[in-house]
């Protein structure tokens, strides 16, 4: 496979998803876990392989996942509750041809040379589809836990990126080395991770920017690129798709209720903003995910994975 930062902006624009798939953020999904006796905030991952499965056949580019390492109530929010790597791992066997995205490892807290063996696992194992994002994380009560130390976790940053992009070379006895041998996967960064954007833009491959309307990610996107050139700049969407086709898009926190037409429409004025990739966090979402995916694939991918068609007259409606 070529390089998955040039799989993943293949056709200038392309629609993946985030894990966990499951859409617990739901009045249904709250009464589901409640009777089921899971945490606030755990989601239901009885499906997870099924639908990742599903995700990858119907042609969504990337599936995201993010690195939680500890169950926080105050958070209200367990992630997608597998280890990172670990799933990583798990879903590069059950799938083929979709990438696998972080979004993203908290590198000040990991063992460096086990967070590069751990890499160039999934690298090998996923015939090189992994898409590295990293970040300095934002959660002060895990760092003493870890035994890491909070106000330094920028310059730890700058050392793990440092030690991905060169191997273990430098950093080892002569004569040790850190197996499996894989290529570098490409690192993208949420956040500025402790960092000068100047730094950011010099080092990181692609952005991971926070989630937005088109207009937040045109100024945000430009001030990327100041910095960082034509490197890619992605985001994500929480997404509700309604039933009705016809719906408008209606914005709530990070996303939107809309039928697939407002949808499409509202990722056409994200590319035209300058994003190059979405992921759609489906936690929201009302309906059976797997009827939400087929009506994507079906309606949705086409214009953006498939070449492209003109872009729908605009129309939305806040909420």
């Amino acid at each position: 496979m070529d390089n998955a930062l040039s799989s993943l902006t293949a056709g200038g624009f392309s629609i993946g998803l985030e894990a966990p798939l499951d859409n617990d953020w739901t009045a249904a999904g709250e009464q589901a876990r409640r009777q089921a006796g899971r945490l606030p905030g755990e989601p239901d991952l009885q499906r997870h392989a099924d639908l990742a499965v599903l995700a990858d056949r119907l042609g969504f580019r990337a599936l995201w996942v993010r690195d939680v390492p500890l169950y926080d109530p105050a958070f209200g929010d367990a992630g997608q509750v597998f280890e990172i790597f670990t799933y990583l791992g798990y879903l590069a066997g059950v799938t083929r041809d979709i990438l696998l995205g972080t979004a993203a490892v908290v590198l000040p807290l990991r063992e460096p040379l086990l967070t590069l063996k751990s890499a160039a696992s999934v690298q090998r194992l996923s015939g090189n589809r992994l898409l590295l994002g990293v970040a300095s994380g934002d959660r002060p009560v895990e760092y003493p836990l870890f035994g890491r130390d909070f106000p330094n976790r920028g310059a730890a940053f700058r050392e793990q990126v440092a030690l991905l992009r060169q191997g273990a070379r430098g950093s080892l006895p002569d004569g040790l080395d850190v197996l499996p041998r894989a290529p570098a996967p490409p690192l993208l960064v949420a956040g500025l991770a402790q960092q000068t954007p100047a730094w950011i833009g010099a080092h990181m491959d692609a952005c991971l920017a926070y989630p937005g309307a088109p207009d937040d990610h045109a100024r945000r996107s430009a001030a990327w690129r100041q910095v960082a050139g034509d490197k890619p700049y992605a985001s994500f969407i929480h997404l509700d798709l309604a039933e009705d086709p016809d719906a408008p898009l209606r914005r709530f926190r990070f996303g939107a209720q809309a039928g697939r037409h407002a949808l499409a429409r509202e990722l056409h004025a994200l590319r035209a903003a300058g994003v190059q990739h979405i992921g759609l966090h489906l936690r929201r979402n009302q309906r059976p995910l797997a009827d939400t995916l087929h009506e994507i694939a079906e309606h949705v991918l086409p214009q953006f994975h498939g070449g492209g068609v003109a872009a729908p007259q605009a129309e939305t409606t806040a909420a």
